[in-house]
Order: C-alpha cells, then structure tokens, then sequence
C-alpha cells in the first residue's frame, strides 16, 4: 500500500479506488486491502461448501485509511478478489460503490494433481460478504441461462432499468441499507457506458491499438517539444492536438482499414486519449490517468459524492 501512504504523507482524506476492470487474483490481497479501510476485527469475508467448513476471514491490524470517505468504482470486469474487496465494504456502508455490476465470480477451486501431469480443479466453496451474500452468480437455471445472464449484460451496462436484481436475495447492509446477492455486487450508484461515445464507429479504435500506436509514433516525432513539459498538468493544459495532428491520426486508422465520421464529442473523446497515452509514455501510469480521468463519467459522479459530504 506504498501509494496509499504517498497520498496520506500529502495530506489525503477522501479516497476513489478504481477497481473496474480488475478481475481479481489473491485472495489474501484483498483481504489485507480490505483490512487498510475496515476497523476493529471486523469480518471481511467467508468461504463455505456442502463438505467444506466455514472459514471466517478477518481484520487483523489498524488500517491506514480507516475513517476517511471513500468511494470505490466498479463494473462488469471488476470480478474475483475485487468483489470480496467491494462486498465487504458495501456491507460495512464503508464505502460507497459506483459503476456498474460487477461479474460474479466466487468459487473455491482446490487443484488435484493427476498422475499423467494433467490436475482437475474441483469446485469445493463459495466466497460471501459478511452479511452473507454469495458474489457467485447462480447455476440454478442451468449453464445455459448463465451463460444467457453474460449476453444480456449489454443492455445492463447502458440503462439501469435493465439490471437483474433477485428480489427473493434481498439483504441489508450493516447501517440498514438495502443490497442484493447471488450475482455480483450491485453499485449504489449506477454509471452506464456513455452510448455517445462507446459505438460501431469507435469501437475498432480501442480494439485495434489504433490510438495507442499512433501516441506512440507521435510521442517519437515531436519527442523534443514533449520533454518541455516538466508537469503533467502543464501538459494538459497547454498542449493542443492540431487539426494537422488529427489529419494524421486519420491516415493511421486508414492504414488500420479504418475510415469513420465522428461527432464533435467522439472527436474530443479520441484526442484526449491519445494525449492521455502520450502522457502515460512521459509520466507512466500516473500521467495516464491524470488525462484520462478528466473525462470519466465514473469518476465525475464519485467526485460529486465526495464533494456533497463536505
């Protein structure tokens, strides 16, 4: 948690954690995270299986971001270790939770090796949030409408009125509020896909590479104007992406068999991300995200959260 202290040492108190497409990986890692923003010995989560004993996973230490506010952004890739994460601090209402529903992956698996070098992974419990929730989504209807569930997603990520809830798995959060279980963890606050943006025309553009190829390029062909700016601020606001520069940008989709119209907002969209990842080439990971933030519907709706508790 080096870069949680780095923010504490300058002066921190409120806190968006980006988990959205984060599927997952020890779960032990969660835990420890977990353990940073959840006082006392609080649960944070559990496993359990028809022939498998519960096993409770706790609060161990004193956290370095206990009491401060908050908000933690999610979506359908956000899978795995990540929803134990958002599972047990929506049902301690330590957070709130914003974005879109999360995968629904929670399943024990322990590995048996076989003599041919092969090994069979058996299924053996399932992870809940402390007040009982499975993240896994249910089998019960059978593989088919499981995978079924997994199609119909697109319709969930653009309009709210399209996400599936069970009300017959209705619980509530430690403070009261309402939450559901066996599919995924559900936000507080719902932020679908930006449908003017995201479509048929700008879709190959991430697919392809398209725009962080040509950051590249362009990060190699004016190298010596880019090292100017000492700041990533100073880049944002100063430096402006030509009508010459997106002339370019165009004859690199072309060469990429892509040839598209754009609105005025598309067009906005594509130079703030290419900027973006000129920035993250200068200034890594936290250069990227200083740009690319800038137009984050998730992120504005969280700052708008935060900015309502003062």
């Amino acid at each position: 948690m080096l870069a949680l202290e780095g923010l504490q040492k300058q002066g921190m108190q409120k806190l968006i954690l980006d988990l959205r497409d984060n599927g997952g990986g020890i779960l032990d890692n969660a835990v420890e995270i977990a353990d940073e923003f959840l006082d006392g010995n609080k649960l944070i989560t559990y496993t359990e299986g028809k022939h498998l004993p519960k096993k409770e996973y706790k609060c161990k230490r004193n956290g370095l971001f206990e009491k401060g506010e908050l908000v933690v952004l999610a979506n359908e890739g956000s899978a795995s270790a990540s929803e134990v994460l958002l599972g047990a601090l929506q049902d301690w209402d330590r957070a709130t939770i914003i974005g879109r529903r999360t995968f629904g992956k929670g399943l024990v698996q322990e590995q048996y090796n076989l003599s041919d070098g092969s090994a069979l992974r058996l299924t053996v419990a399932r992870y809940y949030t402390p007040i009982g929730r499975s993240i896994q989504r249910s089998y019960s209807n059978g593989e088919k409408e499981y995978y079924n569930d997994m199609a119909s997603r697109y319709y969930e990520v653009i309009n709210i009125d399209s996400a599936k809830n069970d009300s017959s798995k209705i619980f509530k959060t430690m403070g009261g509020k309402t939450v559901y279980g066996g599919a995924g963890i559900t936000p507080d606050i719902f932020v679908g896909i930006d449908t003017a943006l995201v479509t048929k025309t700008t879709i190959p553009f991430y697919a392809r590479n398209t725009i962080s190829n040509f950051a590249y390029k362009f990060y190699l062909d004016n190298k010596t104007m880019l090292l100017k700016y000492q700041i990533v601020k100073d880049f944002n606001n100063n430096f402006s992406f030509t009508e010459s520069n997106w002339n370019e940008f165009l004859l690199k989709a072309a060469a990429d068999s892509i040839t598209s119209t754009f609105t005025i907002l598309q067009k906005q969209d594509i130079i703030n991300r290419i900027k973006a990842n000129v920035a993250r080439i200068l200034w890594r990971s936290q250069g990227y995200f200083e740009i690319i933030n800038t137009n984050d519907q998730a992120i504005s709706s969280a700052l708008k959260v935060l900015n309502k508790k003062n």
